[in-house]
């Protein structure tokens, strides 16, 4: 059981390592990591949750508004950027947020298509990190299930 654990909790640290280091997360999910504790054992991954959520609401707003071929309303579709963009920097979605800012920059020079590719990059980005992150808390409740605690990773 001890070898389970231990073989699961650097899995979790090399995969941890790995988000960080291919750009998904950055310091703020460290930090929103550090609010969760015994108590609240799930609090990131209901954060995280909500955040989809979000994202999925915020992506079809999007792309509802950029449907409307020659009367595109460009401040509506920057709206929901930006908002994504707050929502991304709060859980440290690296990616996203770094794409809304391209995304946002379109909206404001009323580039269609540009609008339109930063819109696939994003859902892109978003499908992308929502599978890292259930593989990362699917990989947290196995340490639990077999007995460990959930280890420390300093980036």
């Amino acid at each position: 059981m001890d070898t389970l654990v231990a073989q699961l909790q650097r899995q979790f640290r090399d995969y941890t390592i790995s988000l960080y280091h291919q750009g998904f997360l950055d310091d703020q999910f460290t930090e929103l990591k550090k609010l969760q504790d015994e108590c609240s054992p799930d609090f990131v991954a209901e954060v995280v949750s909500l955040f989809f959520e979000d994202c999925e609401k915020l992506i079809g707003n999007m792309a509802r508004a950029l449907d409307q071929t020659g009367n595109v309303d460009f401040s509506l579709v920057g709206s929901s950027v930006h908002q994504l963009k707050g929502s991304s920097s709060s859980v440290g979605a690296k990616r996203v947020k770094g794409l809304c800012v391209t995304f946002k920059e379109c909206c404001d020079s009323q580039s269609f298509e540009g609008c339109v590719r930063c819109l696939q990059q994003v859902d892109i980005e978003y499908k992308s990190l929502k599978a890292k992150l259930q593989d990362l808390f699917n990989l947290e409740q196995q340490i639990v299930q077999a007995g460990g605690r959930i280890p420390q990773v300093d980036i």
